[in-house]
């Protein structure tokens, strides 16, 4: 025995599937602040491993470029501002820590706080800085500066 079965009558209106959101693509501030947050921060963790070890390591110049790079280009996106901006927040950061480490170093030298060593001015401390650096101190700024923009860069687009 066959049975008949009416399938059911389609409806007069048939609805569209929701079209999926936009892909997010960053947000231009945000990556700003997270890129100043990030030189700020790491401005602090490089000046601290400059006085506690007494030497300028080149390879934390480079860390200090490639997180301020990730901040920006993580949350900023594809921006191309942002690689150039990361870069030259990059080389202030690596400058202010090894003004900072500095500090720091003359802080224990002469018995004091690094606070009072900061406290008389920046000026002899870039002094000193100008003094101490060599040419190895000027690449390793230059190649903070270049991880900064790649990092940001190839961050960015992903």
């Amino acid at each position: 025995m066959s049975q008949n079965i009416q399938p059911p009558a389609p409806d007069s209106v048939i609805e569209a599937p929701a079209a999926p959101a936009p892909a997010r693509t960053g947000n231009f501030g945000l990556g700003i602040v997270a890129a100043v947050v990030a030189a700020l921060v790491t401005t602090g963790v490089y000046g601290a491993i400059i006085g506690a070890s007494g030497y300028q390591i080149g390879y934390a110049a480079v860390g200090v470029g490639a997180l301020v790079g990730f901040a920006a280009g993580k949350l900023g996106g594809p921006n191309p501002v942002l690689p150039v901006l990361s870069a030259i927040l990059s080389l202030a950061a690596i400058f202010a820590g090894q003004i900072f480490g500095i500090a720091w170093i003359a802080a224990d030298e002469l018995g004091t706080t690094t606070m009072d060593v900061l406290g008389v001015g920046v000026s002899p401390l870039v002094e000193l800085w100008k003094e101490a650096s060599s040419p190895m101190t000027y690449l390793f700024l230059a190649i903070g500066g270049y991880a900064a923009f790649q990092t940001a860069r190839k961050i960015g687009t992903n």
